[in-house]
Order: structure tokens, then C-alpha cells, then sequence
């Protein structure tokens, strides 16, 4: 009864988040994964790397470096989210609980970086190979 009354706990604590002191950052947390993701997804897209995700669990190899290149960039983010939520705990709760902190983190800064970057640079990679072929088409009719 005990694990299910932590979770009950954790969960309402989770979800208290939404409205009250410093709703903000629900919003520019991801904003700024946000913002990053398409940045490095771009970046992806020129040099003609695969989906991030994707990459990163099927190409062992390259894995760890991907990891570190990722973590670059969404780390400022990931920090940013937990001391945010650390001084709301604060606030709301006069304590920290580092598990719900983590869990904010990782909804907030890195679910989005994850599945947006790999977004960006699918688009980046259409859209170019779309110019390209207008381009190639109207070099032809000329």
C-alpha cells in the first residue's frame, strides 16, 4: 500500500506542476529543446545524417559519440529544467524531491529535443530534395 500511495503522491505532484507558481517554464522549457532540436536537426540534415533516434540505436558504433553530441545541446536544457523545478519545489513544497525534478526534466527538455530533431531534419531533407528537383526540371524545359 505504501508504493501505491508514493505513486498516488508523485503522480498528483506531477500533475499540481501544470497550474500554480511559475507555469512558465512548462512553456519555455521546451521551447528551448525546441529550438535546439531543430538547430542540431538541420545540422543533421546538410551533412546527411540519418534520424537522430534512430541513429542512435541502430548504429552502435557511433552511438556514444551521437549521445555526446546530443547531450551538448540538450544538456543546457535538461539543467535549466532541473534547477527551474528545484526552485518550485521550494516554493510550493519547502523540499526537493529529486525523482519528480528528474521525471519534469526529461518530459520537459529531452522527449521533445528527441523527437523533434530527428522531425527537422526529415523536413530539412524533403524540402531540399524538393528544390532541387524544381531546379533540375526547369534547367531541362529551359
Amino acid at each position: 500500500m505504501q508504493g501505491l500511495l508514493t505513486y498516488r503522491v508523485f503522480v498528483n505532484d506531477l500533475l499540481r506542476r501544470v497550474g500554480g507558481p511559475m507555469t512558465f517554464r512548462i512553456i519555455l522549457q521546451p521551447t528551448i529543446a525546441l529550438i535546439l532540436a531543430i538547430r542540431d536537426g538541420l545540422k543533421d540534415a546538410e551533412v546527411g545524417r540519418p534520424l537522430y533516434l534512430w541513429n542512435l540505436f541502430t548504429h552502435s558504433p557511433e552511438s556514444r559519440q551521437l549521445l555526446k553530441d546530443g547531450w551538448k545541446s540538450v544538456g543546457f536544457a535538461f539543467g535549466a529544467a532541473l534547477l527551474i523545478d528545484g526552485v518550485y519545489q521550494f516554493i510550493v513544497f519547502h523540499w526537493f524531491y529529486p525523482g519528480e525534478a528528474l521525471t519534469v526534466a526529461i518530459v520537459l527538455a529531452i522527449v521533445p529535443y528527441l523527437l523533434i530533431r530527428g522531425l527537422a531534419n526529415r523536413i530539412a531533407r524533403h524540402s531540399n530534395l524538393k528544390s532541387k528537383a524544381v531546379r533540375l526540371i526547369s534547367t531541362r524545359v529551359d
